[in-house]
Parts: C-alpha cells; sequence; structure tokens
C-alpha cells in the first residue's frame, strides 16, 4: 500500500485565499443580483502596458518563424533579461550581482515555496507574525513546523517574530536562533517598510549566527521614501547570508503572464557547499525555464518605455491605496501602510474578529477583503484591503464603507 506525505495533513483547513474564494462564491450563489467589490486577494486588475504588448507580438512572430524559434530556454534564463536585471535592478543602486546569480522563474510564490528544499529537514525557520501563508504552508509540507495549536495558531518548530502596533509591524530580532529568516519589505500584508539601519541589523545578525535571509522584495517598486531600501544587497555583507525574490507580477502587472527571478549569490555557502551551485541544479532538475516570449515580455519593463509604463502602473494603485487608506481614516477607522505599499491593514472595529469582520463587510457591504488572522495569530483583530482594484471601486468600496 503506497503512502502519502503525511505533513500536508497536518495543515489545517485550505489555503487561505481558497476559503475565502470559497466564501464569496456562496455568497454570491445566494445572492445573484449583488455585485461584489473585489479588494481582497492581491491580483491586479489593470491591462499589460503597450511596451509590454509590443514585444508579445514580436515575440510571438519570432515563434512562428525557423530561424528565430525558440525551445527550452536557459536553466538560469536568457542573458538577454540576466544582464538587464543585474544592470537595472541592482548595478545602479550600487549592488554587486552578476547576471549568472539571477536565476529566472515563473513567480516570486513558486520559489519562495520551492527555496526551502535547499535545506536541511530539522532546520528552524523565522516568521514575521502575520506573514504571506506560502513560507509556512511551504515549510510544513517539508516537516520543518512540528505540531499544530489550533487555540494559538501556532506550529512548535516555527520561530515567530511578531509585528504589532508597537513595534510598527517591523520585528524584532529573533531570541532563539533560527537557521532560516523570512522577511517581506515593503511588508505584505501589514504594508510596513524597513529603513536601510534597520535591514543591515538584520544582515549582521545573520552573518553573527550562521543564518540565511530569504528576503521577499516582490513589492519593491511601491517604495517611495528615500531611506527604505529596495533590495537586500544595499546592505553590507548581504551577499554572504541572503537570498532574495523577485516578481514582475505587482510593478508590471503579470499576475497572468507568470515571471520573477531569484538571487543566490556565489558568496552564499555553508562550508564547501554552495547554495548557488545547489539551486542551479534545482532549477535544471526541475524546471524547464519560463517560456521566450514572457522573457522578451520582462525584457521590455527595463526600456525607457517600459519604465514609464510601470510607474504609470503603480502611481494608479498608490492613488487607490492613498483614497483607501484617507477615506477610511476620516470615518475613524484605525489604519496602516499605503505609503511604501500597496495595501492597507486596518484595525477591525468594534471588537470583531478578523473573519467576524470579513462576513460582515461581505454580507453588509458586498466588499471582500482579508481576514488578518489568516496571515497568523498576530494579525487577529486586524483586516488587509488591497489597492490593485479600478479607481472606481475603490471609491465604491469607500461609500459602501461609509454606510454601514
Amino acid at each position: 500500500m503506497y503512502r502519502v506525505n503525511e505533513n500536508y495533513l497536518k495543515l489545517p483547513g485550505s489555503y487561505l485565499f481558497s476559503t475565502i474564494a470559497k466564501k464569496v462564491a456562496a455568497f454570491t450563489a445566494a445572492n445573484p443580483d449583488e455585485s461584489i467589490i473585489r479588494l481582497g486577494i492581491g491580483d491586479v486588475t489593470q491591462p499589460l502596458t503597450d511596451p509590454v504588448i509590443k514585444a508579445l507580438h514580436s515575440a510571438v512572430d519570432e515563434m512562428a518563424c525557423a530561424s528565430t524559434f525558440r525551445g527550452y530556454a536557459p536553466d538560469l534564463g536568457y542573458s538577454f533579461l540576466r544582464e538587464t536585471i543585474a544592470q537595472h535592478d541592482y548595478a545602479e543602486r550600487g549592488c554587486r550581482i552578476d547576471p549568472d546569480e539571477i536565476f529566472v522563474s515563473d513567480g516570486a510564490k513558486c520559489d519562495s515555496g520551492n527555496i526551502q528544499e535547499l535545506f536541511a529537514d530539522d532546520s528552524r525557520i523565522a516568521v514575521c507574525d502575520p506573514v504571506y501563508p506560502v513560507y509556512v504552508d511551504s515549510n510544513v509540507m517539508a516537516g520543518r513546523a512540528g505540531t499544530y495549536d489550533p487555540e494559538t495558531g501556532y506550529w512548535s518548530r516555527i520561530i515567530y517574530m511578531p509585528c504589532t502596533e508597537e513595534n510598527g509591524f517591523v520585528a524584532e530580532l529573533p531570541k532563539e536562533r533560527p537557521d532560516l529568516i523570512y522577511l517581506c519589505f515593503p511588508n505584505n500584508p501589514t504594508g510596513a517598510a524597513i529603513k536601510k539601519d534597520q535591514l543591515q541589523k538584520w544582515v549582521d545578525y545573520a552573518c553573527e549566527n550562521g543564518c540565511v535571509i530569504i528576503y521577499d522584495a516582490a513589492y519593491e517598486a511601491y517604495i517611495s521614501e528615500e531611506d527604505v531600501p529596495h533590495s537586500v544587497y544595499e546592505c553590507d555583507h548581504a551577499r554572504e547570508c541572503a537570498i532574495e525574490i523577485r516578481s514582475f507580477s505587482k510593478n508590471a502587472g503579470f499576475t497572468g503572464v507568470r515571471l520573477g527571478y531569484t538571487v543566490v549569490p556565489r558568496d552564499l555557502k555553508c562550508g564547501e557547499a554552495s547554495l548557488h551551485d545547489m539551486w542551479a541544479r534545482r532549477h535544471g532538475t526541475k524546471y524547464n525555464g519560463a517560456p521566450y516570449i514572457i522573457q522578451k515580455a520582462g525584457e521590455a519593463c527595463y526600456t525607457p518605455e517600459g519604465q514609464a509604463s510601470i510607474r504609470g502602473l503603480v502611481s494608479y494603485y498608490m492613488e487607490n491605496a492613498s483614497v483607501i487608506y484617507n477615506g477610511l481614516k476620516d470615518m475613524g477607522y484605525t489604519v496602516y501602510g499605503a505609503v511604501n505599499s500597496p495595501y492597507v491593514w486596518l484595525k477591525t472595529p468594534g471588537g470583531m474578529s478578523s473573519w467576524e469582520f470579513f462576513d460582515y463587510l461581505l454580507a453588509n457591504a458586498h466588499v471582500v477583503g482579508t481576514p488578518g488572522s489568516g496571515f497568523g495569530p498576530s494579525g487577529e483583530g486586524y483586516f488587509r484591503l488591497t489597492a490593485f482594484g479600478s479607481h472606481e471601486n475603490s471609491k465604491a468600496a469607500l461609500e459602501r464603507f461609509a454606510k454601514l
């Protein structure tokens, strides 16, 4: 008789956004005439920009011609994209990252889940709380999390670093020494950002304690403040302790196109073992590369026209964030985020739990958000709204809030 990976059976319930989708589907079935405004999942709504569309069309034409047809992509990604990333995202910010330290993929979510394969089964992980669920769930699937306590919402072998109102939603250094530290800034879900001197303390801690930082920079394009770093490699010695994961989804609108990349510096070693070489082997063994068509679209994002279009998209969504933030604040809600991030993090009113507020908002305003407790125990009593909707829906959602 075959056996299953019993670690999957330890996962409580379903994935957060799957649960939300089921609740919304049930409400829609019962109320087919009601319009729902979705400000829950962080999915973009604006169309791909002209530079990206032109690059896609051109690449499709190439694939229709024998002389320019491409098959499997190189393991790391095409050099034209990796060299462009190395120059624009790193060299221009004073960071030394070589093109062959960049691994192109089909998105940051996959890399966030897959990167844990490089580390020992008994590795201790530290996560901010609340946190993007993939960091925790992928390690549960790998057997690193221990046992789950449904009363507290904590896993016994995971080190939680609370991000609270008191510490500005930026975690303090862990009291127990972890092996892996997951950091996401600007943060999903709280919208908090980290200053360079604060991030340097994490890098120093990791170097001193033999830890690896897995740094999710998916929202770096939304940074508006000068002293907030766009990359962990802006910090001294980060090449020796950090892996960085990035996405084209939230800056260029590639959620339905799928493109991202992960940086694993050659300086990052465990004894004689090179994490760069291990990730390259994993990439070559388990992945056949992002399509040529998509990588050409990614390259177009770095042209002057592409950069201008990205700034336009970011500005569009950040205008929504400002509208939602200021509107809720004027109504008396306690709100955070919306400065370096497209997320608004608010306290639930009237002592409601985050899921109670989700149900209340869906039933009475027909607006969908994300319960804070779905991101971890410290998210209880909070709620996340995304600015990735349209201008019209963002304003309409506020009008509905005002009638509650």
